[in-house]
């Protein structure tokens, strides 16, 4: 493992470098999104590793998104080579009945497509998505057909947003066809509950981002954050999720009186056992995954970077974690 903390004084373009929610990485150049919804956004980078360290980032450029006709809270990144364009989703505002979207811009940050979600997402939707936890998560299909987007909590129609004791509380995770650029199937997700008691009035449990790394096996990332804790407020879990039996959902419209095969998971590392060894002893507000370059000794590279919120809610870190997977 290894950390890189970038500073959170850079400026690029009179733009500043924080609230990194996603990340990607193509043909050497790392994508990393930005959450400021006053300028939407996202970064071109280069990230230097040496000797299984990360030893350097360079943020070169920033792109700015054109489209202004829409509320944009990105939420995460994707570089579709087949295309020469960006992915990226956007949270909307739900309170505002600005809807969330997923669609695609290209190098110079104007619209191309915007794809349809399910309509349960939308702001107004009777199954009522949650303010500020809808498109969180974005990859690619396994074979490059599609891609699949995932929600940050459950529709109020489909159960609990997590608590300190186990609920039922699925998210969907839809597969939207690269040629129709309609949504074409879904499974279900089950949350852990939220992983610490918090000392404030606030505390969360949801996904951030995921990976599909074989034929319906991903890699997630969740987040529970728990108020009043300072720096030890954030528990960041790396699961491996086998959707292959899991039912199709894409036409049920609320979960919590249905009848469904979820997908199964199962913790892969839990970033609390490296806490000691990272700055501040902190694990922060992790939010984007991404497959990096092979490492020296052939294993595939896992690079993960968090969300500071630009130090809006206390001090945070611009964090960079660097693993290496290895093959069971």
């Amino acid at each position: 493992m290894s950390e890189y903390i970038l500073p959170d004084t850079i400026t690029i373009a009179n733009t500043r470098v924080g609230g990194l929610s996603g990340i990607d990485f193509y043909n050497g150049r790392y994508y990393l999104v930005c959450d400021d919804s006053n300028n939407p956004r996202f970064y071109e980078a280069t990230i230097s590793i040496d000797s299984f360290k990360i030893s350097s980032i360079n943020v070169n450029k920033v792109v700015e998104i054109k489209d202004q006709s829409d509320f944009l809270d990105l939420e995460s990144i994707r570089f579709n080579k087949a295309s020469n364009q960006v992915l990226l989703t956007s949270e909307g505002h739900i309170k505002n009945q600005k809807d969330p979207m997923f669609f695609s811009v290209n190098l110079d940050g104007e619209l191309e497509t915007r794809f349809k979600i399910p309509d349960e997402f939308k702001a107004n939707s009777p199954e009522r998505p949650r303010h500020n936890a809808t498109l969180e998560a974005l990859c690619h299909s396994f074979d490059n057909n599609g891609y699949w987007i995932g929600m940050e909590l459950p529709l109020m129609a489909d159960g609990l947003e997590p608590q300190l004791t186990p609920t039922k509380s699925p998210v969907r995770i839809t597969y939207i066809d690269s040629k129709t650029e309609k949504p074409e199937k879904q499974f279900a997700y089950f949350l852990d509950p939220i992983a610490k008691k918090p000392l404030g009035n606030f505390s969360v449990n949801g996904l951030t981002d995921m990976l599909e790394y074989d034929s319906n096996i991903f890699l997630t990332i969740e987040r529970s954050y728990s108020s009043g804790l300072g720096n030890q407020g954030n528990t960041i879990k790396l699961f491996k999720v086998d959707a292959s039996k899991a039912t199709n959902t894409l036409n049920i419209n609320a979960l919590s009186n249905a009848d469904y095969v979820s997908a199964k998971k199962e913790l892969l590392f839990n970033f609390e056992d490296v806490r000691s060894q990272l700055t501040n002893q902190s694990v922060d507000n992790i939010e984007g995954i991404t497959l990096g370059p092979r490492l020296p000794n052939g294993h595939q590279s896992l690079l993960l970077v968090s969300d500071n919120n630009f130090n809006s809610m206390g001090k945070q870190l611009n964090q960079f974690i660097l693993l290496e997977l290895i093959d069971d």
